[in-house]
């Protein structure tokens, strides 16, 4: 089998019309090149270049194989500048999962940028709270918020989610602020549907962990739910401080002053062990790290 270097090297032998040029122009020894011409000529089986210890001349053989030499290196090198271009700027398509309530709040936004930024970019987004195959689904790249279990993925942290408990200003004016974490059992619960409601709510305390039996009254799997039930004064919930940092702010959620935090959890970005992580994937993952911040943006006014 002809070997690219071999072809590369007789093209610039011919080009610099001797061997000792030929090695100026590539960076090579004079003995690797004479070598890899010697090389081609064996593989090839006839000789390519008559050489004397004046000039090289090509053989018939010579000149017919060297036009075709030319045009192989030639689009060789368009193949690879082609390649270099198409990774830089970053074309094809990507499949990406993502919890419903975080992208539509904060993924879609930071992804419409990006999309922007390289048009020759596809996106499948693929919406849902649950955990799926990413591999049966043929997923790329998810975006998973809180303890990763599946060992069979790689993972890169984007950001920190922060939760917070939450009642609306008339629930607490009718029911009162929950100080103590003793007090949360007392309060009807809006709890989070892929979630067990067994589990409890866990903090963080000065005496450290402790987890929380809440009795729910609403028990659903979507978060927008879960705020808006919060906000129509149907009991306590806890969210994430991506979900309720508008409604904080608008006055129509307020955080109950406990004495101890639920405990924050990780935003990932995970892909299947065994598939090559492109670098339109590489890029899209630092693009959302830049985007999302850690701390993230959407605590900034909640601190």
């Amino acid at each position: 089998m002809v070997k690219t270097e071999c072809l590369q090297t007789f093209v610039a032998i011919v080009a610099a019309g001797s061997l000792s040029g030929a090695a100026r122009r590539s960076g090579l020894s004079k003995s690797v090149v004479s070598q890899r011409l010697a090389e081609l000529e064996q593989t090839l089986g006839v000789r390519l270049l008559h050489r004397s210890t004046r000039q090289l001349r090509l053989t018939e053989e010579g000149a017919a194989f060297h036009d075709l030499a030319e045009r192989i290196v030639s689009e060789l090198a368009e193949a690879a500048t082609a390649i270099a271009a198409r990774a830089q700027s970053l074309q094809g398509p990507i499949r990406l999962a993502m919890p419903t309530s975080f992208a539509i709040l904060h993924g879609g936004p930071a992804l419409y940028p990006f999309l922007g930024a390289h048009p020759g970019i596809r996106l499948s987004l693929d919406l849902d709270d649950r955990v799926i195959d990413l591999v049966g689904a043929g997923i790329d790249m998810a975006v998973r918020i809180g303890r990763l279990d599946d060992s069979g993925l790689i993972a890169r942290r984007l950001t920190t989610s922060r939760r917070l408990v939450v009642l609306s200003p008339a629930y607490a004016a009718a029911h009162g602020l929950p100080r103590r974490l003793d007090e949360l059992a007392a309060h009807p619960a809006i709890t989070y549907g892929n979630r067990r409601v067994s589990d409890g709510w866990t903090f963080e305390t000065a005496a450290g962990p402790r987890t929380v039996r809440v009795q729910s009254r609403l028990h659903v799997n979507n978060g927008d739910v879960m705020r808006d039930a919060a906000i129509a004064g149907l009991g306590i919930a806890m969210l994430p401080s991506f979900l309720c940092a508008e409604a904080l702010a608008a006055g129509t959620l307020v955080r109950a002053p406990l004495e101890g935090n639920p405990a924050a959890e990780g935003v990932y970005a995970v892909y299947p062990q065994n598939r090559h992580l492109s670098a339109k994937v590489r890029a899209l993952t630092e693009h959302l790290r830049a985007a999302f911040g850690d701390p993230p943006y959407w605590d900034h006014e909640q601190t």
